[in-house]
């Protein structure tokens, strides 16, 4: 007998080769073109009001007021004849650069600066420390009563702090003279710190208000951390809170320098009861004196620029310095 034939083994079936996963095609030139369009357009409509506000509240007075200080109204002969604008070129930068009164007024800021801006950062900066503490009860009441000062505005500020510091009619002058103390707040050495003195109760709560927000943001743990480590009220506010709020510091340090430096109001109103206090105290009296006492437009403009760039210069110079301090702090 034989054997039966042994069966041939049966065949696999054979599976089809999954397709291999291919990269996705990179984006057309057109595509990536369109993408940018678009985000030059969304970037350009919500940019729009803020160049349109910068065109027209700035850059336009400016060149208007670099236009102005180029040109001067002159009459010729002997001046009889009719009054023409003439181009003058840079006299008028000229005659504001030499003039002492101009000068003097400069100094008389950059004074009114050293003494105000150091007295308002730091006064606000421990206000908002005291209310961040806690130590204050009632703080919103406390807050809003050191706020409302800079909610009266700043002609109404400077004649309530004139009445107070007019002899004859002052309480606080009547105070001082029964305990045999006479004072005088518009005198020539305290002219100065009697500006000051309403520009720091007018801005002050205002400053303290912008601290203290930056204050609640810092971080409670960092706080509860230096607590932990054995770190008192004093040290905390100084060493850890404050350098915590350094940006907010800076802002604020920028701002009242600017707004220093166009010292106005309160000089003006003083002026009516104090000879200390000229047509030309400060250079933004200056202007207005030239330009609607003395109907010197061109002279009034190129004091303009000169004051203007001057707040550039010292706005600049103050960023600097912060970002290096700054920069040198982070590379230790």
């Amino acid at each position: 007998m034989t054997d039966a034939p042994a069966t041939a083994p049966a065949a696999r079936p054979v599976r089809a080769a999954a397709p291999r996963a291919t990269a996705p095609a990179a984006p057309a030139p057109r595509a990536r073109r369109a993408a940018r369009r678009r985000r030059l357009i969304a970037c350009g409509v919500l940019m729009a009001p803020f160049f349109a506000l910068l065109v027209t509240v700035f850059l336009v007075p400016v060149g208007t007021a670099v236009r102005l200080s180029l040109y001067s109204d002159d009459q010729p002969g002997l001046g009889f004849g009719p009054e023409r604008t003439v181009f003058v070129g840079l006299r008028s930068y000229a005659a504001v650069l030499t003039d002492p009164t101009f000068l003097g007024g400069l100094g008389t800021v950059v004074l009114y600066c050293l003494v105000y801006i150091p007295l308002m950062v730091a006064g606000a900066l421990a206000l908002a420390l005291l209310l961040d503490s806690g130590v204050v009860r009632l703080r919103a009441f406390a807050q809003l009563g050191l706020f409302l000062p800079h909610a009266v505005p700043g002609i109404i500020a400077a004649l309530i702090w004139l009445y107070l510091y007019t002899p004859g009619i002052s309480p606080v002058i009547d105070l001082f003279a029964r305990a045999d103390i006479t004072i005088d707040f518009l005198g020539v050495h305290t002219v100065l710190p009697s500006i000051v003195n309403i520009a720091l109760w007018s801005n002050l709560g205002y400053n303290m208000v912008v601290f203290y927000a930056a204050l609640r943001a810092v971080p409670r743990e960092v706080i509860e951390a230096s607590v932990v480590d054995g770190a008192g009220p004093l040290r905390t506010a100084l060493q850890v809170k404050t350098p915590m709020v350094r940006a907010s510091i800076v802002t604020v340090a920028l701002f009242t320098l600017i707004w220093a430096l166009q010292l106005f109001t309160e000089p003006m109103l003083l002026s009516q009861s104090s000879p200390m206090i000229n047509s030309r105290f400060s250079p933004s009296m200056y202007i207005y004196d030239a330009a609607f006492n003395r109907n010197n437009y061109g002279l009034a403009a190129a004091s303009s620029v000169v004051l203007l760039a001057c707040t550039i210069a010292l706005s600049y110079g103050v960023t600097r310095f912060t970002s290096r301090a700054q920069n040198a702090e982070e590379a230790r």
